[in-house]
């Protein structure tokens, strides 16, 4: 490789936010917040929404994840009530 053109790789931690599942892999992201692993090192911490320990696809059960507020938003903007024909309130 090339010196000077490539972005820092280094190891980092990832955790799903919804089950707190952890895994070391190595990646160019970068945080402030620093997460202990199993082998008594620290590493920068990065807190992910959804892994495949908390994906729908990968565990088989359908849920929500509406961590931005975009249907309540829709639902303030649109209302709820929605004919079943028309799609028109």
């Amino acid at each position: 490789m090339k010196d000077g053109i490539h972005p820092d790789y280094h190891p980092i931690v990832f955790r799903d936010s919804a089950t707190g599942m952890q895994f070391l892999t190595r990646s160019t992201a970068t945080s402030d917040a620093r997460g202990e692993w199993t082998d008594g090192h620290t590493y920068p911490l990065v807190v992910v929404d959804v892994t495949s320990s908390s994906h729908p696809f990968w565990t088989g059960t359908r849920r929500l994840v509406d961590t931005e507020g975009r249907v309540q938003r829709f639902e303030r903007r649109y209302g709820t009530r929605v004919t079943p024909r028309t799609g028109i309130t």
